[in-house]
């Protein structure tokens, strides 16, 4: 039970910790005031927060490409074969293939989750030490944003650290709520 408590916890402190960085962006992009984060519980949208006084939900992912990646970024023990598959992969497949299949299943699956909220924003944290915003903006034509999904806005933070920025997923295509 500790187990599942440590990994519960990390996994709010890097979801509040990628919905901060997301705020601090759009802030200093748009000039618009973002404040307030707090966790939400399960079966609603990870973190909330104000925007320009206004309430705004937003779901928080990270991108780290495979698992084992994942693994790998965050830390975690590898086994010999692990490190083997990540070699592998890595000799075999483009880091811009990867980020996009990595990007695209998100989306898909994000896709899928249903909210009980007025206004929910995606928001999308790159790990992985290979990509950043300019890679993620120049593979925007290729990203697949399914038709139907509950997301105002889709947005990217676009390393680990957030000091490339952000950016928004094809803002002229999103679908609020399956509308357009």
């Amino acid at each position: 039970m500790q187990e599942f408590d440590n990994s519960e916890q990390e996994k709010i402190a890097l979801e509040h910790q990628a919905a901060k960085l997301f705020m601090r962006w759009y802030e200093h992009d748009t000039g618009k005031r973002i404040r307030h984060l707090w966790h939400n519980r399960p079966n609603k949208p990870d973190v909330s927060c104000r925007l320009e006084g206004q309430r705004l939900d937003l779901e928080i992912a990270h991108l780290y490409g495979t698992e084992q990646e994942a693994m790998a970024i965050l830390g975690r023990d590898l086994s010999e074969l692990t490190r083997f598959e990540l070699r592998n992969l890595v000799e075999k497949s483009k880091a811009n293939q990867r980020l996009l299949v990595a990007l695209n299943r998100i989306l898909h699956n994000k896709s899928l989750k249903q909210y009980k909220t007025k206004r929910v924003w995606l928001v999308i944290r790159n790990a992985h030490p290979a990509w950043d915003k300019s890679q993620i903006a120049a593979l925007q034509h290729c990203i697949d944003i399914p038709i139907n999904h509950p997301f105002e806005q889709i947005w990217i933070v676009g390393d680990l650290e957030g000091q490339s920025g952000i950016v928004q997923l094809h803002p002229h295509e999103i679908k609020a709520n399956g509308k357009s």
